[in-house]
């Protein structure tokens, strides 16, 4: 059942944004200018080192350009290469101009060999040009909340205007790895393309390997930016970011920030998947109430003792009007730890209710009144 829950309306109605709960810096060792460890379900951040400073990022930039192919383009389509993007310098598949190739190749190439060559054919593909792609790659990345990234092209090869910091990328990242197809692209070791030539691709990102759990994300470097990482891992049914920005030993950087975050905090179930909320009564419809049900487990990571100090409040309706379809959003979930937000949960309707006719509503008044 819901642990700790208290119908506050007016604390919500106060409340217009999530402050993420932040974390102390720790004197954990690394060589990261820039480290921050980000749970993916509240976007909590565990562990941070001069998260806000602008840098550049190499080819972690592909998680925005894989991002946006995935939800602008069907995977299935064989995309014609635009000239422009054959022999793009750095990483490669390889790609010949006027090629036929499937948008899923291009995206498994972009993030599992990093090339270059996909990211401008991807970004051709869905703007038709780098100026017009970069244009809403910086337009998705002001929807998902950052404020100190900019891009100036789809790859991260080096542009003195091209920055971001480990929290917006962890930002981006999290929100990347809300889309099932990426999820399921980051954490693939081998990828056979269906295509002649380089076709073969095999992920560079050595955590997959070396870190329990490990489940992606992407490599990058140039001189300029150093080497970058952005990984995560699942442990005990939490997904943790680890971003390390200018990292001479990135992989063993990344794999201790996630391993003494996972030793740190621990999984605390606020509320399971289906628990009552709350009974709501209907007015003027074919059912006289309706249950309303938790729509998913909420997992947050907790440290020793903070148990204790989560608090969800519900903000729901005593009573709502007929007709209601199913997935209509009536109200939420807020959960607090330490007072400050950290996660909403929206409720909905799991089933459609019918206003009542005129000789429904008639037979329900004889019924009620014993006639």
């Amino acid at each position: 059942m819901l642990k700790k829950i208290s119908f506050l309306l007016l604390v919500i109605l106060c409340i217009s944004f999530i402050s993420p709960c932040y974390a102390i810096t720790t004197d954990v060792y690394n060589d990261g200018k820039s480290n921050i460890v980000m749970d993916v379900e509240t976007g909590r951040i565990l562990y941070e080192k001069n998260i806000y400073e602008k840098l550049p990022m190499a080819s972690t930039t592909k998680i925005m350009t894989a991002l946006l192919a995935i939800e602008n383009i069907s995977m299935n389509k064989r995309v014609k290469v635009n000239p422009k993007a054959e022999g793009i310098e750095g990483s490669s598949i390889y790609l010949k101009a006027n090629e036929e190739i499937k948008m899923v190749d291009l995206v498994y190439g972009l993030m599992l060999r990093s090339g270059n060559d996909a990211a401008e054919a991807i970004a051709y593909e869905i703007s038709g040009s780098i100026e017009d792609f970069v244009k809403l790659m910086n337009m998705r990345a002001k929807q998902i909340g950052v404020q100190n990234t900019l891009f100036q092209n789809p790859h991260g090869l080096h542009n003195d205007n091209h920055y971001t910091t480990a929290y917006d990328l962890a930002l981006i990242t999290r929100a990347a790895l809300k889309n099932e197809i990426f999820r399921e692209v980051v954490k693939t070791k081998f990828w056979l393309a269906d295509r002649e030539g380089y076709k073969h691709f095999a992920n560079k990102n050595k955590t997959l390997d070396i870190c329990e759990g490990g489940d992606g994300v992407k490599i990058g470097y140039t001189k300029k930016a150093g080497r970058c990482l952005v990984s995560s891992a699942t442990r005990n049914n939490m997904q943790l970011i680890a971003v390390t920005l200018k990292d001479g030993d990135y992989f063993n950087t990344t794999k201790t920030l996630l391993d003494y975050s996972f030793e740190k905090y621990k999984p605390y179930v606020v509320f399971e998947e289906g628990d009552m909320v709350k009974n709501i009564m209907i007015s003027g419809g074919t059912k006289d109430t309706v249950d309303i049900r938790a729509p998913r487990k909420l997992i947050i990571p907790v440290e020793d003792g903070e148990s204790e100090k989560v608090i969800s409040i519900i903000q729901l309706p005593e009573v709502i009007n007929a007709p209601i379809l199913k997935g209509e959003k009536i109200g939420n979930i807020s959960t607090y730890l330490n007072g400050k937000l950290i996660n909403i949960t929206e409720l909905s309707i799991d089933e459609d209710i019918n206003k009542l006719t005129v000789k429904e509503k008639i037979l329900k008044f004889l019924k009620q009144s014993k006639f």
